[in-house]
């Protein structure tokens, strides 16, 4: 294969105009061997396609390459590097100068973010302070400090990457054991040769402590965060700002779909991306997205009012249709209440006459349970009158001894209380014995 040919010009040789490539000439001269360039007129015509692709890539190099050499970004390098300066806010200053400069305005931002860490005077909705971690989480995401909120988006963006390719773990593991196998073996290799430790040599006089204070504040500083996790998470849940609670709806529904297609780490790359762009987005387009925000605002409000409207004439409607069942059932229903009562006071009447009769029937027993009761007495009284033993009606009775032929005659010994000493002193005193 032959070289390119000598016709390519690489652009002027002065410094203030891009470098230009000059024609390229038709390669006519190239061969390029093929299996069949031996087989007459296939041979030919492989070599006429390859040419034609050769150039194809050539004439798309050269227009690719003059883009670029033409591009301002370019120009302005290429006079940065000619001339030592850099041009901000229409002057221009050396490149030292401009990279010292940004490096202060980043310090200060950080700076200004650290000092962002106070406590809100805005609180909860239910009277509780907030945390200094949301006056610092909001400074950051409002980019305020638009350098420090660049850094830690692609810092975190980078940290994720690394997560993802870099095998952290295992590094971390294999800077542990040969750190820890150059220590034993320098500590070894010391006590044979040198009949002292080289570990050992550089040990300090005291081992590095943590102070309790840091410990402390590092402690209240973690304590903060979780709470600032926490207590978002409840504001949200108990709709303190229904728009953060239906942005937080969208994005765990979103989240729930995508995690079906997407790794933890693409998950996680869109959500930061998310969290640090949107901010960005709507401050950069403020008015714009509160214009559109108010008119989507107005129509929602508008389609809310005809709904309520349509919702209060159905309703209406709906009113005068229950009243008019209303009316209808409780007129059938004082009817069906008439009839109960009419046949209620109809059974009452018969009731009360079987009562009547009942209680007639009952009167006339009385009456003949008195007449036969009354039958009865006189029938008593006459068979009293006919009595041997009563001389009259109020008359005690009179009896005689001819009455008791076999009554004893004697009358009862006083003093003498047993039956057979009475028997032994009476008249037939002797005369038996009493069996024993």
């Amino acid at each position: 294969m032959s070289a390119p040919p000598d016709s390519i010009n690489l652009g002027n040789t002065q410094t203030d105009s891009p470098p230009q490539l000059g024609e390229i000439s038709h390669p006519s001269e190239m061969r390029i061997p093929t299996l069949s360039s031996t087989n007459g007129t296939s041979g030919v015509n492989g070599n006429t396609s390859m040419e034609d692709a050769k150039n194809a890539v050539y004439g798309n190099a050269q227009s690719a390459f003059n883009t670029v050499a033409n591009h301002p970004v370019t120009q302005n390098v290429k006079d940065t590097i000619s001339s030592g300066l850099v041009s901000d806010a229409g002057t221009s200053r050396p490149v030292a100068e401009s990279v010292k400069d940004q490096s202060a305005k980043t310090t200060s931002e950080f700076s200004n973010l650290a000092n962002a860490r106070t406590t809100p005077d805005t609180k909860a909705a239910t009277g509780q302070p907030l945390t200094h971690y949301h006056s610092f989480f909001y400074n950051l995401l409002s980019w305020e400090n638009p350098r420090a909120t660049a850094i830690s988006f692609i810092a975190t963006i980078l940290f994720i990457f690394g997560a993802r390719y870099l095998p952290a773990l295992r590094w971390s593991f294999k800077i542990l054991w040969m750190t820890l196998g150059i220590a034993a073996s320098a500590e070894i290799a010391g006590k044979l040769v040198l009949n002292q430790g080289l570990a050992s040599s550089f040990r300090p006089r005291k081992y590095y402590t943590i102070p309790r204070e840091t410990l402390e504040s590092s402690l209240e500083d973690v304590e903060q965060l979780i709470n600032f996790f926490v207590i978002e998470f409840q504001r949200v849940l108990f709709a303190e700002n229904v728009l953060a609670t239906v942005a937080a709806f969208a994005a765990a529904l979103i989240s729930h779909g995508l995690i079906k297609l997407l790794p933890l780490w693409g998950l996680s790359l869109i959500a930061v991306s998310v969290i640090y762009l949107a901010p960005l987005i709507y401050i950069s387009n403020k008015e714009l997205i509160d214009h559109h925000v108010a008119n989507a605002s107005n129509i929602a409000n508008a389609q809310a009012k005809q709904v309520q409207d349509l919702a209060g004439h159905h309703t209406a409607r709906l009113t005068e249709t229950v009243k008019a069942q209303t009316s209808t059932y409780s007129a059938k229903a004082q009817e069906y209440m008439g009839a109960a009562k009419d046949r209620t006071s109809t059974a009452v009447g018969n009731a009360k006459q079987q009562v009547n009769q009942q209680a007639n029937s009952a009167s006339a027993a009385v009456d003949n349970a008195k007449q036969q009761v009354n039958q009865q007495a006189n029938s008593a009284a006459n068979s009293a009158s006919n009595n041997p033993f009563k001389s009259g009606a109020d008359a005690p009775p009179s009896y005689s001894s001819s009455d008791f032929p076999h009554a004893p005659k004697q009358e009862p010994i006083p003093g003498v209380a047993s039956h057979q000493e009475q028997y032994e002193k009476s008249q037939f005193g002797g005369q038996a014995q009493f069996a024993s």
